[in-house]
């Protein structure tokens, strides 16, 4: 989360669109929709409705569904008012009606009382819940803020990085050119989903797709290139380390040397590129993109060369204790 509590109101302003969106708005206990969500979890309080509170997950976000819905008309109807006022006497940060349902009047009072906001989606709750979940995933995923350029090149996220004035912006405004796609320049917002995958994304979606060129000023990229050359985010599975030659430095020459990089407890294959006049850095990134994706379908051209030579060396020496033997005739 990166620090930012994460509230009630941020959930019901997220700007989701068709089969992400969560349909919520605020019905009840406006008051606390600043109250902050601590957790990524939910839970259907149907224990908490019947008067079970031993193990009760206050601190999680409500679901009520079609059953919780009938379990509070039913202590409505019997004008048992306990369970209700003791669900309340707990920290809840909100209570979320699915399907259009709504709480009953002493529902609505006591959460009033209380200062829970109470929500409502048309959505219905297996719906519903599948998505929230994967919202909740995302902004309680582990994050981290990189200065660099995020790219798509044939489909691979490559994470551009190196020193002010290496290049990196130049070198994405050529790929952008040649058809690639630009995610983030300058600073890359980086969390890791489901425990396994890093997604780069902009810091900023109004400013996200613009770029800033020495010489030329901030540039405009869907302006420019069209709406083809953006993407708003994408998996980073390749880190390209761009520094200036030096002559001293024992470079890479085979590849088959397999470097990392580590972002959030993440080992990501990375690339040193040194950049000099005469380099055409755009197009060793589109070819280390290729390479990396043969790579991922199982052919490794560093690990064949080598294969090739020790075979190449055997089958010499081989030749050379064969013809070399004097039981030859």
């Amino acid at each position: 989360m990166g620090g930012k509590a994460f509230t009630v109101l941020d959930l019901v302003d997220l700007d989701l669109k068709e089969h992400n969106s969560l349909n919520l708005r605020c019905i009840g206990g406006r008051r606390g929709l600043s109250g902050e969500i601590g957790s990524s979890d939910l839970n259907r309080p149907m224990g908490a409705i019947m008067g079970f509170y031993d193990v009760f997950a206050h601190q999680r976000i409500q679901i009520f569904g079609v059953g919780e819905s009938a379990c509070l008309q039913k202590l409505a109807r019997e004008d048992n008012t306990e369970n209700i006022k003791r669900m309340f006497s707990y920290p809840i940060p909100c209570c979320i009606f699915t399907t259009g349902l709504e709480p009953t009047a002493i529902f609505f009072e006591e959460a009033e009382k209380a200062g829970c906001p109470i929500l409502q989606t048309d959505l219905p709750s297996s719906e519903f819940t599948a998505r929230i979940l994967r919202v909740l995933a995302e902004v309680f995923a582990p994050r981290q803020s990189l200065h660099g350029v995020l790219v798509e090149v044939y489909g691979l996220g490559i994470l551009i990085l190196g020193d002010s004035g290496v290049g990196k912006s130049e070198t994405a405004l050529d790929l952008i050119k040649r058809g690639h796609r630009l995610i983030a320049d300058d600073v890359v917002d980086i969390h890791c989903a489901n425990g396994n995958t890093l997604m780069g994304a902009g810091i900023n979606k109004i400013i996200g797709h613009h770029m800033e060129i020495r010489g030329l000023g901030v540039l405009n990229m869907t302006h420019l290139f069209g709406v083809g050359a953006i993407k708003e985010r994408t998996q980073i599975e390749l880190v390209v380390m761009l520094e200036e030659w030096d002559a001293a430095k024992p470079y890479d020459r085979l590849g088959a040397e397999d470097k990392t990089m580590n972002i959030l407890g993440m080992g990501v294959t990375k690339l040193e590129i040194p950049v000099k006049p005469g380099r055409n850095v755009p197009i060793l990134i589109e070819t280390a993109a290729m390479n990396e994706r043969l790579k991922k379908m199982g052919y490794n051209t560093a690990k064949e060369f080598n294969q090739n030579i020790l075979k190449w060396i055997e089958s010499d020496n081989l030749r050379s204790v064969y013809f070399g033997s004097e039981d030859i005739i």
